[in-house]
């Protein structure tokens, strides 16, 4: 049996609209808390979903996004309240700090191991640089524009 490529899609910025929870990042301390809790009601963005619908038809999905693991049961509730196909769902350990570009770039490097990965589609132009040097096939995501307070937290306080 021949196993199907992966596709690899990140969900913040890339299928899931966060700009009505980003200004809980402008603040000082940034309210991690209240951006997390208002992620089930971003609505989806129409570019990413269209792109992984067609991606389903003939890899194997999975999800990777560096929200926190902690944060597993809402992002699973909201792929599947947007009749999203069901994949495998990676995330960052809760105690994961690191910059985005190096968190998911090690997952990405995890999920490689033995199987062909299609492409990775993410928002983060630092990721999809970091991972393109690591022979990665790149799909940028900017059909949604982060503020500079989420460009800021993804690089420097790792939690998304």
């Amino acid at each position: 049996m021949t196993r199907l490529p992966l596709a690899v899609f990140d969900v913040d910025g890339t299928l899931a609209d966060t700009g009505h929870r980003q200004h809980f990042l402008a603040r000082r301390p940034r309210d991690w808390a209240a951006f997390f809790a208002a992620a089930p009601e971003d609505p989806p963005l129409a570019e990413g979903v269209a792109l992984l619908l067609a991606d389903a038809r003939e890899c194997e999905i999975v999800y990777l996004t560096g929200r926190p693991e902690k944060y597993r049961r809402p992002t699973l509730d909201w792929l599947a309240a947007h009749g999203l196909p069901e994949g495998t769902l990676r995330m960052r350990a809760n105690d994961d700090r690191r910059p985005a570009r190096h968190a998911k770039l090690d997952l990405l490097r995890r999920l490689a191991r033995g199987r062909e990965v299609r492409h990775l589609v993410d928002d983060d132009a630092l990721v999809c640089e970091a991972s393109a040097r690591a022979g990665f096939r790149v799909v940028h995501a900017d059909w949604a524009t982060p503020s500079d307070a989420l460009r800021d937290a993804q690089e420097r306080e790792g939690r998304t």
